[in-house]
């Protein structure tokens, strides 16, 4: 059946109300199908296995992890540069003979900190011929990881985000009754993406974001600039910031002690 409807679908686009001819989609997945990340999974789990079979890669009291996948983006960890060029050899391997084609301008090189020491130079690496570009931070599934592990920058990304978002809803449903608008700013602003991960940060970056979540309270509510954050909160009925961080903290330790998986129970252990 998907053989047959992989084979037989076409596609077209629509621009200004007009679509295209209709033209055969010959390679990939129905993007936001629902079966695509299962389909792609399937594709790509000889890869990992390929990786996973070299035995090269960081030790977690003695579980090899090698790799990082989630659908076609993936992370590659390595204690030497030797043993990354090593992993990237089988990734070029399993592309040329399963038809995949890497981005080398999206595929970069980062080099984490051991303490306060830094290697000021290190051998190329190269990904089918081009070396890759070494970066001090790069952003993965929308959290920004950086050389020195530290999270001020992902931090800020969200207090850039929720300032974005909040502005969004009080622009647009200022008209709206309070109900409305807590409702709004419990879906739009509570996110805090990734924020359980954050362990090692600056006080003056964590206190921005705290601010940044009281004053868009204020605005989308009509409250004065300097009213107690905690009372109209309590009044609201709303959470304030740190039992947000609170809840989010203990949602992952649930997932992580309920987890089977192996990478995740070391580390689990690792931190209790």
């Amino acid at each position: 059946m998907l053989k047959y409807w992989y084979g037989h679908q076409v596609n077209q686009v629509k621009w200004s109300g007009a679509l295209s001819d209709e033209y055969v989609l010959e390679c990939g997945v129905r993007q936001g199908g629902l079966s695509s990340p299962v389909l792609f999974s399937l594709y790509v789990d000889g890869l990992i296995g390929a990786l996973s079979d070299t035995r090269i890669g960081c030790s977690i009291d003695g579980q090899m992890v090698n790799s990082i996948s989630y659908a076609d983006d993936m992370v590659l960890l390595s204690p030497s540069v030797s043993a990354l060029r090593r992993l990237l050899a089988v990734c070029e391997a399993y592309a040329a003979e399963h038809g995949l084609l890497y981005n080398t301008k999206k595929s970069e090189l980062m080099v984490f900190q051991v303490g306060p020491k830094k290697p000021m130079v290190v051998p190329p690496v190269k990904l089918l011929g081009v070396p890759l570009s070494r970066v001090s931070q790069f952003k993965y599934l929308g959290h920004i990881v950086t050389e020195d592990l530290s999270d001020n920058c992902d931090i800020e990304r969200e207090r850039r985000a929720l300032a974005v978002r909040c502005n969004m809803v009080a622009r647009r449903f200022a008209r709206c009754t309070r109900e409305v608008k807590i409702t709004l700013f419990k879906a739009y602003c509570q996110t805090f993406y990734t924020c359980s991960l954050w362990c090692s940060y600056t006080q003056k970056t964590y206190n921005a974001l705290r601010v940044q979540y009281n004053n868009a309270f204020r605005m989308l509510m009509g409250l004065p600039r300097f009213c107690s954050a905690s009372s109209m909160f309590a009044e609201a009925g709303v959470d304030d910031f740190h039992s947000i961080i609170r809840k989010r903290i203990s949602s992952i330790w649930c997932r992580l002690r309920e987890s089977s998986n192996g990478v995740l129970r070391v580390i689990k252990d690792r931190l209790e």
